[in-house]
C-alpha cells in the first residue's frame, strides 16, 4: 500500500489508508463478523487474491482484525476493530450521500 511521504493531513493518511475500488466496500460488509468465503460472496466482483491483500492492508492499520478458531478445517473470520467501526460510520454517512445523488440523477433522467 502506498502511504504519501509528506502528510500535510490526517485526511490525507485516511484516504490512503481506505481508497481503492474495494476497501470502503469491505468495510460496509463487515458490519458483522465474517468467514473469507462469505465475505467475497457479499462483494460482487472481487476475487479472492485481491480479498485477502486489502483484508491484509486493512489490519495492518487496525481497521480489520480476525479471529482463528482451532480445529479442522481451519475456519477464520474476520471483524472491524474499534478504529474499523468508526469508519463504517464514516462510510455509512457516504453511502447515504450516494444515494440521495443517485436518486437525483434518476429523478434528472425521467424529466428528460
Amino acid at each position: 500500500m502506498k502511504i504519501r511521504k509528506n502528510i500535510t493531513c490526517p485526511l490525507e493518511l485516511t484516504h490512503d489508508v481506505i481508497k481503492g475500488k474495494w476497501k470502503p466496500v469491505i468495510i460496509w460488509n463487515l458490519k458483522e463478523n465474517k468467514s473469507l468465503s462469505s465475505l467475497e460472496k457479499s462483494i460482487n466482483g472481487i476475487n479472492q487474491k485481491m480479498l485477502l491483500e486489502h483484508l491484509n492492508e486493512l489490519m495492518e492499520f487496525k481497521i480489520v482484525s480476525k479471529i482463528k478458531f482451532a480445529g479442522y478445517p481451519l475456519k477464520v473470520e474476520y471483524y472491524l476493530t474499534k478504529r474499523g467501526k468508526e469508519l463504517l460510520n464514516a462510510i455509512v454517512i457516504m453511502q447515504k450521500i450516494g444515494t440521495n445523488i443517485q436518486t437525483e440523477l434518476e429523478d434528472q433522467k425521467q424529466l428528460y
